[in-house]
């Protein structure tokens, strides 16, 4: 209650051009975000309406949802096999071993795999 009286008091002090000008711009921005929020919402409404088009969108946003990963993990797939590459051109001795286990590992899992 205190602070309320304060600030109260404080802004009598001011000019009441520096009020008005903060009161008018406080108005126009609360106008601006009531506008966009019904604006969202109106083109929600719009997009309900029309089905097939709500159906159209998420097809075309899903599909290239699905490309975009696709697209990602090649280059994160390849990368990693590219640095494996390499780490067993270096004969390093614990990661050559490492990756010579999972060679085995794989060629013994194919051998015992009958199509």
């Amino acid at each position: 209650m205190a602070i309320r009286r304060q600030r109260k008091s404080m802004n009598r002090h001011e000019p009441h051009g520096k009020r008005d000008k903060r009161t008018v711009t406080k108005a126009v921005a609360k106008g601006a975000a009531t506008r966009m929020e019904y604006a969202r919402l109106a083109d929600y409404a719009l997009l309900l309406n029309r089905p097939l088009r709500l159906i159209w969108l998420n097809l075309l946003s899903g599909t290239f949802r699905g490309v975009g990963i696709a697209i990602g993990f090649t280059f994160f797939a390849a990368t990693i096999i590219y640095i494996l590459q390499v780490l067993g051109a270096l004969n390093l001795p614990i990661i050559g071993d490492y990756i010579a286990d999972i060679v085995r590992i794989v060629q013994r899992q194919l051998e015992l795999t009958s199509y």
